[in-house]
């Protein structure tokens, strides 16, 4: 892997992991007064149409990373609407 890979990786990764704290605090407290509804649904579908753009590239870093990442912002924007 060379380093342009290495750092694509390591963004990946980084945005990717930073979501986990957002949804345990979420899952735990169900308090979501503080998040953006907007912003949170706008980030979602951003989210979902890199999948698609991945998936037409057959780019498996961009397929794998927000896969993961449309899991998590989902599940967050899921229980904002849930839990108001």
């Amino acid at each position: 892997m060379n380093s342009v890979d290495w750092i694509g990786s390591a963004a990946a990764t980084l945005t990717t992991t930073a979501f986990i704290p957002q949804a345990l605090k979420v899952w735990h407290t169900r308090h979501t007064a503080d998040i953006s509804l907007g912003m949170y649904a706008m980030f979602t579908l951003g989210v979902a149409l890199w999948l698609a753009y991945g998936i037409l590239l057959e780019a498996w870093p961009i397929i794998v990373a927000n896969s993961i990442t449309l899991l998590l912002a989902g599940a967050v924007l899921v229980m904002k609407i849930r839990f108001g």
